[in-house]
């Protein structure tokens, strides 16, 4: 059993785009114009932008308009999905825990993308 924690950055960035792969073709559309990044941890502006308390895991960050707000107010600029390897690795115990939550924060995310608010996600 693999240790979360010993996941390298490479590694973890190659199950975030696994997981972006995963997204049902009827939903990619809407990550076209939207840029995937991994970083190692959230800053004291994300957290800021979110409802997360200090005190908690911040796994994922959509910085940006939602998309139906940029079809309206035409931008160039393209949203961004910012997973937190950090967080995940330390909330994870095992490689599959990780890769599941890789995947739950990507399409989490992806509802922000879609203008969905955390109360209206299924997690």
């Amino acid at each position: 059993m693999t240790r979360a924690s010993r996941i390298p950055p490479r590694e973890f960035e190659s199950l975030v785009e696994e997981a972006l792969a995963a997204v049902p073709e009827r939903f990619r559309r809407y990550l076209e114009n939207v840029v995937v990044v991994v970083e190692e941890e959230p800053s004291d502006e994300d957290f800021g932008e979110t409802d997360t308390p200090d005190d908690h895991e911040l796994f994922g960050i959509f910085r940006g308009a939602p998309y139906f707000d940029r079809q309206r107010f035409i931008s160039d600029l393209p949203g961004q999905i910012a997973v937190f390897r950090g967080p995940i690795l330390r909330s994870c115990e095992t490689r599959g825990e990780a890769v599941r939550e890789i995947r739950d924060t990507v399409v989490h995310e992806l509802g922000h993308v879609l203008g969905l608010d955390d109360e209206e996600m299924p997690y």
